[in-house]
């Protein structure tokens, strides 16, 4: 077979739902009985699988045509070594393009929409049908890309973990983070739920339902200023002032290739010996944000709503949170 490279080309998948119920009740039919016996409709279920296999069959053989081609699963990214020269395909939803590219060095990853009558995919712009004619402009570098801003956290132990959308900060489970947080020359002693780290692209996520929530709840408490209705725009870098507060309708969106990132403090606690004022604020090159665990076990950093790859943060452990030193790339 005449290939175009001798390159991999990475294809990266996700199991459906059907298949993490399959891992958990062993069959099909085991599974179908507990979905029917919670009054939910079991068809949909199967529709999504049978439309996400074809897609992934008809993904793998138009590959196949054009490269090497190598499959995994999510689960097993943060252990997978990636080629310098290698193309990735993402097979799935928003969260997927996330998930891979915070382990990559600059490759280009082409996010493919398996389902488009089911998702939106605002990362997914692409569906299978697309790919014969798109990976080969992508060996030419004859692709637009757009560059993507990752957060980074360096623990005081030489550990790092990047993120793509937000870094999260705090209990392993419910409960509360002590800490000490450091933003420029301002620090203070903190009790609270966690510290999200969000970036560009993670920015209509994570952050938009901080504010959101945060706005909400001034304004149903009858805040003056939450009524006065102040508004930053996130957007064009500006930072927002002490006094100012996020109306209901805040543009919380900024670039993916901004360089800053927002960090914010979910729930604090203030008491005679943890404040609440350092609670939202930009990173950025020259202004990062530290952080010193005060917590004796469960602290714990991930990023992108992967727990399971995660940095212990515990008593002793002092984390330097930044940009990322490297970039993605995502094929547009």
């Amino acid at each position: 077979m005449n290939r175009l490279t001798d390159n991999k080309i990475v294809l990266v998948t996700r199991p459906t739902r059907l298949a993490d119920l399959v891992v958990r009740f062993n069959t099909v039919s085991q599974a179908q009985f507990y979905i029917e016996h919670q009054g939910a409709d079991f068809k949909d279920y199967l529709i999504e699988d049978r439309r996400y296999h074809r897609a992934l069959v008809e993904a793998q053989a138009v590959l196949g045509q054009l490269g090497l081609v190598q499959v995994i699963d999510r689960g097993f990214l943060p252990n997978f070594i990636f080629g310098p020269h290698d193309t990735v395909v993402t097979l799935g939803q928003d969260g997927l393009v996330a998930n891979t590219l915070k382990y990559l060095h600059g490759q280009p990853v082409i996010g493919v929409n398996p389902d488009p009558a089911r998702w939106d995919g605002k990362l997914l712009p692409f569906k299978v049908g697309d790919l014969k004619r798109l990976v080969p402009e992508v060996f030419r570098h004859g692709r637009q890309t757009k560059s993507v801003t990752m957060a980074k956290a360096s623990l005081n132990n030489g550990q790092t973990i990047y993120a793509v959308n937000d870094l999260f900060i705090g209990p392993k489970s419910h409960g509360s983070a002590r800490y000490q947080i450091r933003w420029g020359e301002a620090f203070e002693a903190q009790s609270s739920s966690g510290v999200i780290v969000s970036t560009g692209m993670g920015s209509t996520g994570w952050l938009k339902s901080l504010l959101t929530g945060a706005a909400t709840i001034a304004q149903s408490a009858g805040s003056p200023l939450a009524r006065r209705g102040v508004a930053e725009d996130l957007g064009n870098g500006s930072q927002p002032s002490p006094d100012s507060r996020v109306r209901l309708n805040v543009r919380a969106e900024f670039p993916w290739d901004a360089d800053y990132l927002y960090f914010t403090v979910r729930e604090p606690f203030p008491s005679r010996t943890t404040g609440a004022t350092l609670v939202f604020g930009r990173v950025t090159a020259g202004n990062l944000l530290r952080l010193d665990s005060q917590m004796a076990e469960n602290g714990v950093i991930f990023s992108d709503g992967i727990e399971k790859d995660f940095l212990e943060f515990n008593s002793g452990s002092q984390a330097t949170i930044g940009l990322g030193e490297r970039k993605g790339v995502l094929v547009v």
